[in-house]
């Protein structure tokens, strides 16, 4: 029977912060970078999060939550549940701590990915993504045993998250709005919390792709939705299938709307299609929001051929950037 989670409740400030204390000596601070369209365009500031060691902003939450196991749970070893990234993150930490580890992985995750999990040590256990979904909501799969890390729906794992929020305000503290990806919504939750914490009129918006976009469903219903016409793509990890409650009580203080982004599916990770309406929706949207201040986009859940196009915002813009969210 898998253990019942903490009740939540909002991620403090002072949780961030020594959460960054915590994870220094693993993860990166990485920069931001302004990317130069032109006098015509807005400004526009990439954070290249894609150079963390695992390639993706998912450390952070894993390296804080590992960190933060008792002695019982780490000699049980843990797992996770993952189609990449979050993987990659929990079986870094878990290396660095002497952890075993397990992982839980979507079948269809780029095959760079399953190795690099398997490289970093993890005994890897790979299922359909239905499967994987519905032991993200049970906590509790076959075979897979330990201390579970959830990989969005845990404190911890979130406070982790927020150190981006902290580094995004050091180096551009004009900014007046955030996209962040969601797949769970681990990421917007921890750099929302940050964000809205140091400074509280900052807006923070969701980004999805259109074809399973269950959290702009559930901002227009007011309550957590699944997504009925959900459609697999190459974004595999991000877009889920519904929101999960407990997530939604996190989201939804932080959250002030989402956007969709339509994919092309072309060899299982490039995208095809016409750049120019990744561009223009960016553009139009970032324009009409931000009032000439810098934004800040997280990329998590796009392609890295795409994600500079999704992250495109008006005027200063800082984007996050990623390879896949989960």
């Amino acid at each position: 029977m898998p253990a019942a989670p903490e009740p939540v409740r909002p991620i403090t400030l002072a949780e961030i912060r020594a959460a960054r204390e915590r994870i220094a000596r693993t993860i990166v601070r990485t920069p931001l970078v302004r990317l130069e369209l032109g006098p015509d365009y807005p400004e526009i500031r990439l954070k290249l999060e894609n150079l963390q060691p695992i390639n993706a902003y998912k450390l952070r939450g894993a390296a804080n939550a590992v960190a933060l196991l008792g002695e019982s749970d780490r000699r049980r070893g843990v797992w996770t549940i993952s189609a990449g990234n979050a993987g990659q993150g929990v079986a870094y930490a878990a290396r660095q701590a002497g952890v075993s580890c397990t992982v839980v992985a979507i079948e269809t995750a780029p095959a760079a990915k399953l190795d690099r999990m398997r490289a970093l040590g993890a005994r890897l256990i790979l299922v359909p993504y239905a499967a994987a979904w519905k032991a993200l909501d049970d906590r509790a799969y076959p075979g897979a045993e330990g201390t579970f890390v959830h990989p969005f729906d845990d404190h911890q794992f979130i406070a982790g998250h927020g150190t981006m929020g902290l580094e995004i305000f050091e180096d551009a503290p004009d900014t007046t709005a955030v996209i962040a990806a969601i797949g769970g919504g681990g990421l917007i939750t921890g750099v929302g919390s940050a964000l809205k914490a140091l400074k509280p009129d900052i807006r923070i918006w969701g980004a999805e792709p259109e074809t399973a976009a269950p959290v702009a469903l559930s901002l227009a219903a007011g309550s957590p939705q699944a997504f009925k016409d959900w459609k697999a793509s190459f974004v595999d990890g991000a877009g889920g299938q519904s929101v999960f409650p407990r997530m939604w009580e996190r989201m939804k203080p932080l959250i002030d709307g989402s956007i969709g982004q339509c994919t092309c599916e072309v060899s299982g990770e490039h995208v095809e299609g016409d750049h120019t309406v990744w561009i223009g929706r960016a553009l139009s949207f970032t324009q009409s929001s931000a009032n000439g201040n810098p934004l800040v986009f997280h990329r998590g859940m796009f392609s890295s051929t795409s994600c500079y196009l999704c992250i495109v915002r008006h005027d200063p813009v800082v984007a996050l950037m990623s390879m896949h969210d989960s």
